[in-house]
């Protein structure tokens, strides 16, 4: 296994977290969220009965048994109509819960938000050329927390225009959690490449970490509005990806 960092052949895949790496952190606290929070009771009352959205509160429900801190609203309540399972999201999202169901749900608010023009995806300046250049001889794929849909959403509808031809691939907490290994070598399998085939770019260290473990190269990417790193592991930082 090669050091952290350490690139010993050009990626034939760059895989990219989403915030404080191709977006700012402000994206989702600032922006995202609040347009969630503020539409999500209407959201759940107009779609309530639609199979896309029966299927996350499916999703919700089983989350909610597995529910293991007593603050949740509905600790040990069965999630029975749309009152509950609201009062559930908003405690999620009031604890920044990385759920599946959630974000498939906020995703579906936001997509109304960015077609209609409420919403539009800001990135990094340095994105849309890096997109461009590292697609003429590898590909380009997003792994984020944040469901695929919504990636999706963020690169169809940014400041820069569409720039969903750019990437290959999307990636969710559906397979696998950020902080495990695994998630990177099932990335890899999708994508019919070894994981040492494969450069991932984060702001998180324990994300890098993980990748690392999996035989992935890595990059640590230092945004303005990142916490600052005091120990990156080894993994080699860059604040641009005009140095790759």
């Amino acid at each position: 296994m090669t050091e952290p960092g350490t690139i010993p052949a050009p990626p034939k895949l760059y895989l990219l977290d989403v915030e404080g790496t191709v977006a700012p952190l402000t994206l989702t606290s600032e922006l995202l969220f609040p347009y969630a929070r503020k539409h999500l009771a209407d959201f759940l009352k107009q779609n309530l009965m639609t199979p896309e959205v029966q299927a996350d509160l499916k999703l919700l429900a089983e989350e909610n048994r597995a529910e293991e801190s007593q603050l949740s609203p509905t600790y040990g309540v069965e999630i029975r109509n749309e009152l509950f399972a609201r009062s559930y999201l908003m405690w999620l999202m009031d604890n920044d819960r990385k759920s599946t169901a959630l974000k498939s749900i906020q995703g579906k608010i936001w997509k109304s938000g960015f077609e209609s023009g409420e919403l539009t995806g800001t990135l990094f300046d340095d994105v849309p050329e890096a997109f461009q250049r590292w697609s003429e001889h590898a590909r380009v794929a997003i792994y984020s927390s944040g469901s695929t849909e919504a990636q999706q959403l963020l690169f169809r509808h940014s400041i820069f225009g569409d720039l969903t031809p750019l990437i290959s691939s999307y990636f969710d907490t559906r397979v696998g959690a950020k902080g495990e290994a695994a998630s990177y070598a099932a990335i890899a399998a999708a994508m019919q490449i070894a994981p040492a085939e494969m450069l991932f770019l984060s702001d998180a260290v324990r994300e890098l970490d993980a990748a690392h473990d999996a035989s992935c190269q890595t990059r640590l990417v230092n945004r303005p509005g990142n916490a600052i790193v005091d120990d990156a592991h080894g993994h080699i930082a860059l604040e641009s990806f005009a140095a790759l």
